[in-house]
């Protein structure tokens, strides 16, 4: 059963689709000139992506500025992915050096906030990520924590730190949209915190070794947790209200008001708004047991029977079963059955533990 905010998002997402036009090839094969990095060491670590025993990946004369760079405004458009189904976008989309365009096999466009992949341990890119960051906060990022701040490194500031952090923000929310920046003045370091964590993968790619106004390298890393007790607090209530939001998106609203209603009848409450629900849905299932329940212990009380008090459980029976065996035989007496039960088997006692509450089968 489809819902229907489903049904809204799947509409809003065609709409989208039927603006958009197929998607041009940002570069031509063999463009794109292959650079490797200088041999400093003996061996290559690709987890790393450096030559062991060398300088450090962060070093500024291991960088170079990229060739291409995404824009998406000219660059987005339908892919056979939007016929396919599949929900990853394009890595070399991000980094602006697809050469294939409509007839790539994944989304070029930015992530859809309102989009669940099909699997949490994977990026926006279909790459699998690892139980914990890489010593220098590079990679692809960790399934353990959920993460939208991305650190940026080595601007070039020109001015004072509203407007560097102007121009931060320019440059980054081309990716996506974005909750707040911080910019560390004088330290050449800015904060870019996105609303979805989605947008800051895709960011974090189309972003490494860009320039802002400047004729900069950009160093794009994962920001490390903040400390601040608060920012924890606040992270995890804005984690348990998009599960909330994510898990109502999907219930029926018929089927969460049927089990409001079930819940104060249980209660014994009012239920606000209650004459707007179905009697129909409400009368299948525990609401309509507790009705006749409540309508069988009026009749035997004006028959004179009665009405049995609830008991604590003990031994192996609840007060439950122990009050459902006492109706029985009321319900037994009351139609003429009483002497058909066996006069040796008694209800059991509300008093007492365990087996020694029951009659025995011998004589004595």
């Amino acid at each position: 059963m489809t819902s229907n905010t489903e049904t809204e998002t799947q509409t809003t997402v065609a709409k989208k689709v039927k603006k958009l036009k197929p998607a041009r090839k940002q570069v031509k094969p063999g463009d794109v000139e292959k650079k490797e990095a200088p041999q400093t060491g003996k061996e290559y670590n690709i987890w790393y992506n450096k030559w062991a025993g060398g300088d450090r990946e962060d070093s500024y004369s291991n960088k170079t500025k990229s060739q291409t760079r995404c824009n998406i405004k000219k660059d987005a458009g339908l892919t056979r992915a939007n016929t396919t189904g599949v929900k990853y976008c394009c890595l070399f989309f991000a980094r602006g050096c697809c050469p294939y365009g409509w007839e790539c096999e994944y989304l070029h466009t930015l992530p859809d906030a309102s989009t669940i992949l099909p699997d949490t341990s994977k990026d926006c890119f279909a790459r699998d990520k690892f139980s914990d960051y890489r010593d220098d906060m590079g990679g692809v990022g960790s399934f353990a924590r959920q993460n939208r701040t991305l650190y940026v490194g080595r601007i070039k500031e020109t001015g004072t730190g509203p407007e560097t952090e102007e121009v931060v923000k320019r440059h980054f929310r081309e990716w996506g949209e974005v909750e707040k920046i911080r910019v560390l003045q004088y330290r050449s370091v800015a904060f870019v915190t996105y609303v979805s964590e989605q947008n800051a993968q895709f960011a974090k790619e189309s972003m490494a070794c860009q320039s802002l106004d400047n004729d900069e390298i950009l160093n794009v890393r994962w920001a490390t947790e903040d400390p601040n007790p608060e920012s924890k607090v606040t992270e995890k209530r804005r984690l348990e209200e998009m599960g909330r939001e994510a898990i109502q998106a999907r219930m029926d609203p018929r089927i969460v008001e049927a089990m409001r209603a079930v819940r104060a009848l249980e209660d014994g409450d009012e239920l606000d708004g209650q004459d707007d629900i179905d009697t129909e849905e409400l009368e299948n299932g525990e609401p309509q047991m507790k009705r006749r329940r409540l309508e069988l212990e009026d009749s035997l009380q004006q028959d004179g029977f009665p009405q049995p008090e609830s008991s604590k459980p003990t031994g192996l029976l609840s007060a439950d079963t122990l009050e459902s065996l006492k109706y029985f035989q009321a319900i037994r007496q009351r139609n003429g059955l009483a002497n058909s039960l066996p006069s040796k088997v008694a209800p059991p006692s509300s008093s007492g533990l365990g087996l020694a509450d029951y009659g025995s089968d011998e004589e004595d």
